[in-house]
């Protein structure tokens, strides 16, 4: 009988404390920041391939050279926006966290298992700045979606061209690299549909996974500006309930102080009395 009291009592006790750990969660920001990790990781990984990719393109179906020197080029360009995705996956990675810490920190729950826990105009100020950086980052990542999508668009029609060569057969469509902005205007790099080189680039592997994998990039930054979205309400719904606890905190230390003035006021009301009884 005892041993069975005890195991209900056990079940009882880690029953309460998974509730107590799954309630402690931050589910909405730890859902955006899942959300957002997996949109800079697809975006990052996919558009750096996309972009190699790109680069393998340009010097096998089109021979561009790359230009001597500090000359600002096409390959120039694909060099600074590869490291611009390194950056982007390591700041992103460290405000994903901060983000995660912030959600944890203004968690009702954990609010209720540390008890002491003061709402300080520091951390109302952390979480309005983090409101005001999740809302810039997320004009970024519209504004890097919207550049996402040219070679999307770029790569989609090239792609097309391909997959309809026997109906554009006789027609003498090229692409030329300089309506794209890709060489100055003095330089003549195209491809016509007829010529062995569109022909070869259209069967190879390089630019149907380059298109795919621009695709996957757009998707990734779709999921970042989802994330971003996700942030902001969770960081406001923080902030409002920050501003709600707060007012409480100061209602309850003024109630506290009274209490405290009208037992000392008894207290002296008491002493006096005893004194003039003896």
């Amino acid at each position: 009988m005892e041993e069975n009291m005890d195991e209900s009592q056990s079940q009882k006790g880690c029953k309460e404390c998974c509730e107590r750990c799954v309630g402690s969660l931050p589910w909405a920001s730890l859902i955006a920041t899942i959300l957002l990790y997996m949109g800079v990781a697809l975006f990052c990984g996919c558009g750096h391939e996309a972009l190699s990719g790109t680069v393998t393109i340009l010097q096998n179906y089109f021979e561009v050279i790359r230009a001597p020197g500090d000359t600002l080029d096409v390959f120039t360009i694909i060099d600074i926006l590869k490291y611009i995705i390194y950056g982007l996956a390591a700041g992103f990675f460290v405000f994903g966290v901060l983000l995660l810490v912030e959600g944890f920190f203004t968690t009702g729950a954990i609010r209720d298992l540390y008890g002491e826990f003061k709402i300080t105009a520091c951390g109302r100020c952390l979480t309005a700045f983090l409101m005001f950086l999740a809302y810039l980052f997320f004009l970024v990542w519209l504004g890097v979606t919207a550049f996402t999508s040219l070679p999307v668009f770029m790569y989609f029609n090239i792609w097309t061209m391909c997959k309809n060569t026997s109906l554009v057969e006789g027609a003498n469509l090229c692409l030329d690299l300089r309506q794209f902005g890709a060489v100055t205007i003095s330089e003549e790099r195209k491809v016509c549909t007829g010529s062995e080189k569109f022909i070869n680039m259209c069967e190879s592997n390089e630019l149907d996974l380059t298109f795919h994998l621009f695709v996957c990039a757009l998707a990734g930054a779709g999921a970042a500006v989802i994330a971003m979205v996700h942030f902001l309400m969770a960081l406001a719904a923080n902030w409002g309930y920050l501003k709600d606890a707060s007012r409480m905190q100061k209602y309850e230390d003024i109630k506290s102080k009274e209490e405290q003035e009208l037992h000392d006021i008894h207290s002296t009301r008491s002493k006096e009395r005893l004194n003039a009884y003896t």
